[in-house]
């Protein structure tokens, strides 16, 4: 919530970030067909842990998603980032900042890499990036990833860079891809 950083001054944030393969940056409503194209590729993988991809957009819901997104970067209650390869040119995924409350400061990491670049290390990169920035950079005190007990792939990111496991939330959630099934949640961070 925004609202309650009236207490802290708010960092600047960069729009853009580079890591040794890729270039993290701030969404822009133009990226629309590239997006659009990566989760359309991958929906088969994502539906198995994201509930948004369920039902995933058409592409004018894209463009309004990545206005919106875009906004909330700018006023910093949201801090998404789309992965790009080193030059710019294809998307590799999502990732960013997620439930920021800028009291404390802390935030969640989210991220998910489309389904032709897995497999190449690209979100362990991208969550180092990240994890840097938030705790030397933007001040954050805590940083979370939090993944379906089920998702080993992602649970291995934050393990391997040296996040604590601060516990499985048994029955947390449901299945993304059946309501009908309850998931248990496991919640890492790291603290400064």
């Amino acid at each position: 919530m925004l609202s309650s950083a009236s207490f802290h001054e708010l960092p600047p944030v960069p729009s853009e970030l580079r890591t040794p393969r890729l270039l993290l940056r701030a969404p822009r409503p133009e990226d629309a067909s590239a997006v659009h194209a990566a989760i359309q590729a991958s929906l088969p993988e994502l539906r198995e842990w994201m509930v948004w991809a369920q039902n995933p957009l058409d592409l004018a819901g894209t463009v309004d998603n990545l206005t919106q997104a875009a906004q909330a970067y700018a006023s910093r209650e949201n801090l998404r980032l789309l992965v790009w390869t080193a030059d710019g040119t294809e998307l590799v995924g999502s990732s960013g900042f997620h439930a920021l409350d800028w009291r404390v400061p802390k935030g969640e990491i989210g991220y998910w890499i489309s389904t032709p670049h897995t497999g190449r290390g690209y979100a362990l990169e991208v969550t180092r990036a990240l994890t840097d920035l938030a705790l030397e950079t933007l001040g954050l005190r805590r940083l979370e990833i939090r993944c379906d007990a089920r998702n080993e792939r992602s649970a291995r990111i934050p393990r391997a860079l040296g996040y604590q496991l601060d516990g499985c939330l048994r029955h947390d959630a449901v299945a993304a891809n059946d309501p009908s099934q309850l998931r248990d949640t496991l919640v890492f961070s790291v603290v400064r």
